[in-house]
């Protein structure tokens, strides 16, 4: 009887225990997570009819059963084989095979290896116990992040680097709530060698994009700002092979050790606070316990290992600016989003800003990095375009030389001022959006339709610069294409001369003789 036999035994008669404790199908359902069908059935069975059926069960007939030698066969050549490329090499060998589904396959290959006992073949990587490293030789760098919890219930994402000497196992964590650059990394060293009291001869990293340009068999190109800390710094540099972390399994163990003991559970406030309290985990647990493998505290150790590192003089850390080009659209993009600008920033192809993220604020400043041009709110999600509608108006002028600009296109400026001090007060907010609405309107207009404009709207009381636009379109046009007289369609030739005669014009004393004839005997 093998061991999933077994298992469906004690499945059984512990179906039919719970039943006759009182408990309904549904609720032995749930305690063993089965189909509440499953449960019925089974209880409808006798323990000669569950046999029979497991019987059944183990020889019945599979779909893939006509494949089994060539399954064997395989499998007997290459152990290592997964059940996705037996999958493929029978659809490849068998133009017929059905169309089933991965699992079923899956299900399929463990059977026959099972049946033919032909374990899985694990390719092992053999271990050799590492030396201790020499006293203030080396340390260890990684990167890590998390998804903590806040008050409200939601999650905010954490990044965090951690530092550890391969000697004592003395360790530093230093977290940001932003993706971590060269910058910031070189940043992070400082605070490193600060807190250990000096560097270390060697450093060893990870291949990080944030380090490493490219990388041949050895011969690395670092970012040009990594570069320059590393030369000034003076510490060595040594990064691991691709796929291989655990050649710096050391700090490996610090960024799990950060995320299951510290970070767990742990509420974000700020990321003032987080540092703070990361700084006193450290010297309460991380390098106060004893050590799993050097049984002795972190602390203790390191203060042999800090008379052998290096003496580290602190490097003022000025952050490159980094520019960006200016759409023509006066738009910039930044982080897989679009973030507008005022009018008028583009000057051309060559037009830069300078970007500078302050946590959730995105500060745009001109190409000398001296003048603020705008903040914008991060966006939450990426393919958005934040737009600022204030972006949209020219505020080399003052509102007040606005509107006089604009009053000074009429022949009575003083009527204008009235009409615009009307429109304020129905919109005080968006004075300036109504009167550049009207002088973008009033320009390669004469004098006159934008007079009868004005005595339009006033009269009519249409105080907004839309209906002004739309009324003195009317007037313009009217001016472009005057009414034409209508012409009269003359007969003959001489119908001109008839026209310009009067006709005899009757006396009304003659007419009233007529009607009243005893008023001239009178």
């Amino acid at each position: 009887m093998t061991e999933k036999d077994i298992n469906n035994w004690i499945m059984y008669h512990q179906i039919h225990q719970m039943a006759r404790n009182g408990f309904s199908n549904a609720r032995i359902a749930r305690f063993l997570v089965i189909d509440p069908r499953t449960v019925g059935k089974y209880l409808a069975m006798s323990e000669h009819d569950y046999e029979q059926f497991l019987i059944k069960q183990i020889s019945r007939n599979k779909i893939l059963t006509p494949y089994e030698d060539f399954v064997t066969d395989k499998l007997v050549e290459y152990p290592d084989t997964s059940a996705a490329q037996m999958h493929d090499w029978l659809k490849e060998h068998y133009p017929q095979f059905p169309r089933v589904s991965t699992r079923t396959v899956y299900n399929f290959v463990m059977f026959v290896r099972a049946e033919k006992n032909i374990p899985v073949a694990e390719v092992q990587r053999d271990y050799f116990p590492v030396e201790e490293s020499v006293w203030g030789e080396q340390a260890q760098v990684d990167f890590g992040q998390y998804n903590m919890r806040t008050s409200g219930g939601g999650r905010k994402k954490v990044y965090f680097v951690a530092f550890v000497l391969s000697r004592s196992r003395m360790k530093y964590i230093w977290f940001s709530d932003t993706a971590f650059d060269a910058s910031k990394l070189c940043q992070s060293h400082e605070q490193a060698f600060a807190f250990f009291g000096g560097r270390p001869v060697t450093m060893v990293y990870d291949l990080d994009r944030i380090m490493v340009v490219d990388e041949n068999m050895g011969q690395v190109l670092l970012t040009n700002t990594f570069r320059q800390y590393v030369a000034s710094a003076g510490f060595k540099l040594h990064f691991c092979r691709k796929a291989d972390p655990e050649s710096k399994g050391k700090v490996e163990s610090v960024v799990g050790y950060v995320k299951k003991n510290f970070l767990y559970n742990r509420l974000y406030v700020d990321l003032d606070l987080l540092n703070a309290q990361g700084l006193a985990w450290l010297d309460r647990t991380a390098n106060f316990l004893p050590h799993g493998v050097t049984k002795q505290s972190p602390q203790s150790l390191w203060l042999v290992e800090k008379e052998h590192l290096l003496p580290h003089k602190p490097i003022a850390m000025e952050k490159q600016p980094r520019y960006y080009h200016v759409r023509k659209n006066n738009t910039i993009a930044y982080k897989s989003n679009f973030y507008t600008l005022p009018q008028g920033t583009w000057q051309g192809r060559e037009t830069r800003v300078i970007l500078k993220q302050n946590r959730q604020t995105l500060e745009i400043y001109d190409h000398t990095g001296q003048m603020l041009l705008c903040t914008h709110q991060l966006a939450g999600v990426k393919g958005k375009t934040v737009i600022n509608s204030h972006h949209r108006r020219d505020t080399t002028k003052t509102l007040q030389d606005l509107i006089g600009q604009c009053a000074a296109r009429f022949t009575h400026p003083e009527r204008a001022e009235r009409y615009l001090a009307a429109i304020r007060q129905h919109f005080p907010r968006y004075i300036r959006d109504h009167v550049q609405h009207i002088v973008t309107a009033l320009e390669g207009s004469e004098i006159a339709p934008a007079d009868q404009t004005l005595e339009f709207c006033l009269k009519n009381e249409l105080y907004s610069g839309q209906e002004f636009k739309q009324v003195l379109d009317v007037h313009r046009s009217e001016v472009a294409n005057p009414p034409k007289r209508p012409t009269v369609k003359l007969f003959s030739t001489d119908c001109a001369e008839k026209a310009d005669q009067s006709p005899q014009i009757s006396s009304l004393d003659d007419y009233e003789i007529l009607i009243n004839p005893q008023k001239k005997l009178i």
